[in-house]
Formats: C-alpha cells, structure tokens, sequence
C-alpha cells in the first residue's frame, strides 16, 4: 500500500499539488489561478488566496516591455519560476516553456522541460501545442514530466498567424481542438489550457476531460468560457497595469493610475524640499 509523503490537506504547510486540483475539479470547485513574475507578489497573491500562479512567458511584455511573448528565453523564466516557488511555497507552479525551448528537439525539450522541476520546482509545465505534439508530450509524461497542453489560441504563433485571434470559432477549427485535447488526454497530460475559444468548444473539451470519472483532467480557460474547471488571465490586465486587455481580463482595479498618483506625490515632495526634512530617521549619537 502506498504511502502519501505530504501535509494533510488544510494544514499550514499543505502545499497544493495536481492531487488537489484533479479533487478541485471533481467536486466543481472553480479554480482561480493568475500571472505571477516574482517572489512579492507571489506571496501577496497566495495570502490572498490564490494557490494556483502561472509564471507565464508574457514576463516578456508586462515585464521585459516586449511586444510579443517570443523574446523570453530559457534562464529568465528558470529565474522568475523559482522566484515565484520562493515567494509561495506552497502554490501550485505552472511554468510556461518559452518559444525555442520545445520546438529544437525532443531530446532537448525535454531536458528543458526537466529543468523547471529540477531547478525551479515547478508542479507542471506549459506548452502550446496542437495534436501533431503528441509525441513530445508522450515523450515527456514518459519522463515524468507533468505537461499542461494549451490548446485554442497560441500567442508563440503570433509571427505565423499574422497578429493575436480567437480560435474555434467555425466547426472545422472546433474540430481540430477538441480532437487535439482528446489526444492529449489519451495520452495523460495532467491538465488542459484553453485560450480564447467559444464557450461551445470548452463544454466539448470539458466533456471529453471528465469522461472517466477516476481521471479528472482538469481544463482551465484563458478567455476559455464558463465551463472550464478554472480561469487565468495575466496579472497585469486585472490590476489595469496594461493599457490593452482582452476583454476577457478588463481590469478589476486601478493600481496603475495609484502608481502613477503616489509617483507624483513623491516627487513632489522631493522637489519642495519637504522629503526628510524634519523627520530624518538618523541622529548623531553625540
């Protein structure tokens, strides 16, 4: 009989793992997960109650001030994957694979892939696929990697597709994303990525992933629809730290513009003169 190494559930120290999502999605428990870069807010996030981050390859816009995802590279995501593991040790960590980093070969994808567990201690990795990826994902199941299939729209495809789209919306490409996501549940990815499809495709995929009720794979939307088992958007978008979201992730506050306000005051303060001029924190002692 097998022993389970880890704390009971609710405990402290209870980290959050692929165990507890699957039960989440079984018992209809929505799953919120966001966008995080750093240990900070990492910690910040998981107080407020959010045990699921993505440390998503869109560092490269909201961070890096890319206009694309596909400048991230390999090291700075390893970097911002462990900052993210250091600041919420006990969340659930999807790390996403940066463009480059699965598409050179199997052989090296996988070590990549590897290295976010082994390096950053993440609980799964992302990459955005379509059915023709089977193999790789076979490849790294087989190597114990947990592979979370983003399916739908593809923003590492932006080059190839001309811009950022919806996908799904015709029955042909409908088609084509559900039988990659039954692919990659046949194969037994841990978990499923839906970007900015109808919701008439998520209930689809949905169906599909909750076929067996022993082996939930949970699907969480990106713009995925209501009938996900869980929603993502980036971080930045919900604060309205970004002057474009999709309309999917409108904003829910407006921590941009009190940036901006306690800049200005700041500033001013300095330029008056009145910064530490009769509250300066150190005194000669004699």
């Amino acid at each position: 009989m097998a022993t389970v190494l880890e704390a009971p559930a609710g405990t402290p120290d209870a980290r959050v793992t692929l165990r507890t999502v699957r039960r989440w999605a079984r018992a209809g428990e929505p799953v919120p997960i966001l966008t995080c870069y750093d240990a900070t807010t990492a910690s910040w996030l998981l107080e407020g109650g959010v045990q699921c981050l993505l440390v998503g390859d869109t560092a490269a816009q909201v961070v890096l001030g890319h206009d694309t995802t596909l400048p991230a590279t390999m090291p700075f995501m390893l970097e911002i994957t462990a900052a993210v593991r250091r600041g919420a040790p006990s969340a659930f960590v999807i790390a996403d694979m940066p463009f480059g980093s699965y598409q050179c070969g199997v052989d090296e994808a996988v070590g990549n892939a590897i290295a976010f567990l082994k390096q950053a201690d993440a609980d799964v990795v992302k990459l955005e696929v379509d059915a023709s990826w089977g193999p790789l994902a076979g490849r790294l199941l087989a190597a114990g990697v947990p592979v979370m299939a983003h399916l739908g729209s593809r923003p590492q495809h932006v080059r190839a597709a001309g811009g950022y789209i919806a996908a799904g919306r015709d029955r042909a490409s409908a088609d084509e994303i559900v039988h990659a996501a039954e692919t990659f549940i046949e194969l037994g990815v841990a978990m499923l990525l839906l970007e900015a499809v109808p919701n008439e495709v998520a209930q689809r995929v949905v169906a599909a992933a909750t076929a067996d009720p022993d082996r939930i794979v949970p699907v969480i939307g990106c713009g995925g629809g209501n009938a996900c088992h869980g929603h993502v958007v980036v971080l930045h978008d919900l604060l309205g730290l970004t002057t474009w979201q999709p309309p999917f992730a409108l904003p829910q506050a407006a921590l941009g513009r009190t940036i901006s306000k306690t800049a200005k005051q700041w500033a001013s303060q300095v330029r008056a003169g009145q910064y530490l001029r009769d509250d300066h924190p150190y005194r000669m002692k004699g």
